[in-house]
Parts: structure tokens; C-alpha cells; sequence
């Protein structure tokens, strides 16, 4: 078992970048499998991208978050779980720019993602609201925990059910690319391979990132940076990684609602490594062990949610390099938070 308290800082940094490597080439490969996977199954891109696209690239980020928790290092644990939503948000802006037609907030119109953005919001909220609340837990675990569960898994049903009988849908224009599945050939055979090719590289994935926490650990130890620092700039955006290659791969196959529904399925899913974390970390609850910056941390990702959310209720046609008024805040308000979290 590799120690993060014997690697030397050479050792480290090539650890940390050989699973952030792999943890990219891996992930290159994610986007083709999940959009056949998708028509396969007939979830759709939206629902399948949130599910399952979003929860196997965000494997590397909840082996950091428990290790990391294991080992009891809260900051770096909850930093890694948010600062890596906060980094997938600022991802939408890069598939934004690839993007060469429209706004892609606009073109990848949906429903689902609407309501996926806003059951994030929901779910950042209860890690603020019990960090800031008198201190209670069972067993060492704060009940919130068990809430962020709950309402995850009725977002998704919620997702689901207005999936297949919508209440409304977006207005249909010139930009908007249509989830229309392809003709997929449903024999048994077929779909196992593609599942097994899929589990496999969901499986390299994971190890990859049990690399890049441990190395994360060490990283703090030899730089002397701060724990939210490591983990919201260093290992969110390494574990991350997935999430921007897929994306930009799913952008560029055409598949447009996979590509937002797989980061905001994913940030989604990213709420539960600080259910993970709050289990894995054994002092208390891991909400109240916290210091102020990864509750900063938090903030600024609920308010580049928020935003996002305006640019898919907006839909603005076309902004500055066919980029909306949602990408340009996202990228400014990211590199802000940054910036302050660096000086802190």
C-alpha cells in the first residue's frame, strides 16, 4: 500500500501525473461508448448522461474524496467534491467555444438538464446549511448526508419521469440539435460487449484516481499549500478530466444534449462524494470539521450553477465567438474564485 507520508515530492508529481493522464485517455473514450450506450437503452443522451455517463467519469473524484477523508483530511476531501463541480462548469465554456455554430446552451435545449441544474442547486445548499447549523451527527455522520441521498435519487426519478412525458419543452429553432436516437442494433451480444468495454474503463478510471489522491496528499505536505487549494485546483481538475475530454468528444460527434447532460449529471452526482467523504471521515462530521474556504468554495459553485441555469433558460442565440452571456460570466467568476482562494 503506497503511504502518501513516504513519496518524495519527483514521486509525487509523477504519480499525479500519470493518473491524471491515464484518467484523460481513459475518459476520451467514455463519449462514444455512453452515446451508443444511450440509444441502446433508450434512455436518451440527457437522462443517460446523467446517470451513467455522469457518474462513471466522476469515479477517479470519489476514490479522491474517500481517500482523502480516510485519511483525515476534510478541506482536501470537500475541496476535491466541489471545487471539481466548480471545474466541470467552467468545462461547459471549452465545449462552448468548440462549439462553432450556436451557443451550445441554446442548441442542447432540454428539459432534463433544466431540471438537473436545478436539483444541483438544491443539493450544494444542504452542505452549507449544515456546516453552518449547530453541530449534530449519528454515528459520525450528519443527517444532511442522508438528505443529499434522498433528494439525488428523487431528482433523478423526477428527471426521468419528465424525460418520457415532458410538461413543457423548449421552443424548437434553427440551432437547436434535436437527442434523436440512432438506429442501434439491440442484439444481446452486442450490448454486453459494449457494457464490458464500458465497466472497464470505468474500473481504470477509478484506479487512476486512487492514485491521484493519494499523490494529492503528498502534494500538500511538500508544497505547504492549502488542503481546499489541492483539492478545488490540483485533483478536481485532474479527476475532472473525463468530464472535459467527453465532453468536447460529444460536442464534436454532434451530440450535443450528452455533452451538457453528462457535466450537470455529473456535478450532480459530485454532491455525493461529500456523502462518501462524511462516512469515510471517522473524527466527526465532516461538515463541521471544514474550515471557511471550502465553504467558499461551495458558494461559488452555487452561483456558477445559477448561471448556468439562466444561459439554458435564456437560450441565447449567439454572444461574442457564438459563446453566450453564461459562458463569459462562468470563465470570469471561476477565475475569480481562483484568484481569492489563491491569496487566501
Amino acid at each position: 500500500m503506497v503511504s502518501p507520508e513516504q513519496l518524495s515530492l519527483p514521486l509525487t508529481v509523477l504519480l499525479f501525473g500519470c493518473g491524471a493522464l491515464v484518467i484523460a485517455v481513459a475518459g476520451s473514450r467514455l463519449a462514444a461508448i455512453a452515446d451508443r450506450l444511450s440509444d441502446l437503452t433508450g434512455l436518451g443522451e440527457a437522462v443517460f448522461g446523467a446517470v451513467l455517463l455522469g457518474a462513471t467519469t466522476s469515479l477517479p473524484g470519489t476514490v479522491v474524496s474517500i481517500t482523502t477523508a480516510l485519511a483525515g483530511r476534510a478541506d482536501l476531501a470537500v475541496g476535491n467534491a466541489v471545487g471539481g463541480i466548480a471545474a466541470q462548469t467552467a468545462f461547459l465554456v471549452v465545449a462552448d467555444v468548440v462549439y462553432r455554430d450556436a451557443n451550445l446552451e441554446h442548441a442542447a435545449a432540454s428539459v432534463t438538464n433544466l431540471i438537473n441544474g436545478a436539483l444541483l442547486c438544491a443539493l450544494l445548499a444542504l452542505p452549507l446549511l449544515a456546516a453552518t447549523a449547530p453541530e449534530v451527527a449519528f454515528f459520525g455522520v450528519h443527517p444532511v448526508s442522508v438528505v443529499v441521498l434522498v433528494l439525488y435519487v428523487f431528482g433523478l426519478k423526477l428527471a426521468s419521469a419528465t424525460n418520457k412525458a415532458p410538461g413543457w419543452t423548449p421552443v424548437q429553432t434553427a440551432n437547436t440539435r434535436e437527442d434523436i436516437p440512432a438506429e442501434a442494433q439491440r442484439s444481446t451480444r452486442s450490448a454486453w460487449r459494449v457494457w464490458m468495454h464500458f465497466l472497464l474503463l470505468a474500473a481504470i478510471v477509478a484506479v487512476a484516481g486512487w492514485v491521484v489522491g493519494v499523490s494529492g496528499i503528498a502534494l500538500v505536505r511538500h508544497t505547504g499549500l492549502s488542503e481546499t487549494l489541492v483539492g478545488s485546483l490540483f485533483t478536481a481538475v485532474a479527476t475532472s478530466l473525463p468530464e472535459l475530454v467527453t465532453a468536447i468528444a460529444a460536442v464534436r460527434q454532434g451530440a450535443l444534449t450528452l455533452a451538457v447532460g453528462g457535466i450537470i449529471g455529473g456535478n450532480t452526482f459530485d454532491v455525493l462524494f461529500l456523502v462518501f467523504a462524511d462516512v469515510a471521515y471517522r473524527e466527526s462530521s465532516i461538515y463541521h470539521a471544514i474550515s471557511e474556504q471550502p465553504l467558499f468554495i461551495i458558494s461559488l459553485t452555487l452561483l456558477l450553477t445559477a448561471i448556468l441555469l439562466l444561459g439554458l433558460i435564456r437560450r441565447e442565440r449567439s454572444g461574442v465567438a457564438n459563446i453566450g452571456f453564461e459562458s463569459v460570466a462562468v470563465l470570469v467568476f471561476y477565475l475569480a474564485g481562483l484568484a481569492i482562494l489563491v491569496r487566501w
